[in-house]
């Protein structure tokens, strides 16, 4: 913990100033040779966006993360206060975190003229030197770097030709810490061409003073390229001024998707005791963005955000908690069924094309599902279009389970089930758990048995093997032909 309460005491410790950005990377540096983990809780940037920020940092630049919504870039920004030293000495009342050995401010200037080495000195805690501000139309030059305020003028009968009559705005207020301005293009152009002198001599003007303040900003902007054609653009010389552009991404794997879903989604205690979600269920949640971010109906430019797999994730576990709780279920298991509770947190989180506008939001999303649906079929289980080698009918892997079917019955899973009655529900369908466990491990636990089983009749229904028709609470498996021939053809006993 810092001890000097003086400037006389501080510069007995042997304190020497240095920039924010020095700060930064010298702090860097000991991490790195230390193996330290620079940016906890990042996850899938590890060789691409990570050591970029890293060498901007390194190089001591201005930074603009470009990316789509949802790939971490706000979160990347905060975390770089990590690399700021705990505690920073101030001016004891300054507005402007002023240096005790380089103070700037008309009002540190003073003080210390006045009191010498008994200047009172504060230290400021690291979280305190992060400054954020979400560009919108309406930001003025004044919100970001200052005005005359007339209210202290009057106050300390002053003149609007006293610099002390000014109040100053964000951007003087991040001296010596960090500055981030998110989503950058919205901010309108005259706004941006304020930022100018700052990124480029590091000091700023208001309105008519001749005062030029020295600042001292790390500065690290967010954007959307999209952005730069939708709403509005970063105009070309700011841009010029921002020294390192570094693009983000959406995870690549499925397994990445998977650990940065689990790290995000907010679940209770509670929930986690109560639910059980198979890891074939995660996947699925994560087919499903990675088919939403390259879906016809669904524009790419806008991105199919990260959130939408954890809100998805949130959505599943409480569908799943609520039917535990209405059939008082002591422990349960998630289901393909209550997909049907995911439905909202996909609607919100995509941004339709003209033919997904057509197809509806509900539309989208269960084409979505149906997707993740059949990839996962597909990946456990043979594909029941493939014609068997010799063309034989006993052949045919699915050969019991379609005579079921084709015999007139049908199977029925309600969304508020209970474990015993969805389970007894998959039970009247000849052949289907011999199918699951003749292709899969034998040693398949029951959860897990019935999971697949759900899945090879989602699976069929998606291959239009069978014919699968959703209602209000629940869903219904049938023979292919019956929406041919109609129900009243065909005797369902």
């Amino acid at each position: 913990m810092p001890q000097a309460k003086t400037l006389g005491e501080l510069r007995a410790t042997g304190y020497k100033s240095r920039s924010v950005k020095q700060e930064l990377r010298e702090n860097l540096i000991k991490k790195l040779k230390n193996k330290e983990e620079v940016f906890p809780g990042i996850i899938g940037f590890d060789d691409t966006v990570l050591p970029d920020i890293q060498r901007a940092v390194l190089s001591r630049h201005s930074i603009l993360l470009l990316g789509l919504r949802g790939q971490a870039k706000t979160r990347i920004a905060r975390l770089l206060v990590n690399l700021l030293d705990e505690y920073m000495p101030v001016v004891a009342g300054s507005e402007l975190n002023d240096d005790p050995l380089a103070p700037i401010s008309r009002y540190a200037l003073d003080l210390i003229a006045e009191k010498g080495d008994e200047t009172p000195i504060d230290w400021v805690h690291r979280d305190e030197r992060y400054v954020e501000k979400l560009a919108t139309p309406d930001v003025s030059v004044a919100d970001l770097i200052g005005d005359v305020d007339p209210i202290k003028a009057a106050t300390l009968k002053l003149t609007y030709a006293d610099e002390r009559v000014i109040h100053f705005g964000l951007v003087p207020r991040a001296h010596r810490g960090l500055f981030v301005i998110n989503e950058l293009p919205d901010l309108q152009a005259r706004i941006q061409v304020a930022l100018f002198n700052i990124l480029q001599e590091g000091d700023i003007q208001i309105r008519g003073f001749k005062l030029r303040l020295p600042l001292d900003i790390q500065f690290l902007f967010t954007a959307n390229p999209e952005d730069y054609t939708n709403r509005g653009s970063i105009i070309t010389p700011l841009k010029d001024r921002i020294q390192s552009q570094i693009l983000t991404h959406y995870p690549k794997t499925i397994e990445i998707a998977k650990s940065i879903t689990k790290q995000e989604a907010d679940l209770l205690e509670d929930q986690a005791k109560l639910v059980a979600i198979p890891d074939l269920l995660d996947t699925m949640l994560e087919q499903l963005a990675f088919a939403a971010r390259e879906s016809e109906y669904i524009d790419e430019k806008s991105g199919v955000s990260a959130r939408l797999s954890i809100t998805a994730l949130e959505n599943l576990v409480s569908t799943a908690e609520r039917r535990a709780l209405m059939n008082n279920d002591k422990s349960t298991v998630a289901r393909i069924t209550d997909f049907w509770g995911v439905v909202p947190a996909i609607t919100g989180k995509v941004e339709l094309v003209y033919e997904g506008e057509q197809e509806g939001a509900y539309g989208v999303a269960m084409k979505l599902l149906g997707s993740s649906i059949k990839k996962s079929f597909l990946d456990h289980f043979p594909d029941p279009n493939d014609t068997s080698a010799d063309g034989r009918a006993d052949s045919d892997p699915y050969g019991v389970i379609r005579a079921y079917f084709s015999g007139g019955n049908i199977v029925e899973l309600f969304n508020d089930a209970s474990d015993a009655d969805y389970r007894e529900s998959l039970d009247k369908v000849a052949g289907l758990r011999k199918f699951v466990t003749g292709h899969l491990d034998k040693n398949l636990g029951e959860a897990d048995t019935y999971l697949m089983m759900e899945l090879v009749l989602q699976g069929l229904a998606e291959m239009e093997v069978l014919n699968k028709e959703s209602m209000e609470n629940s869903l219904s498996f049938r023979d292919i032909l019956a929406d041919m021939f109609g129900d009243e053809d065909l005797d369902f006993g």
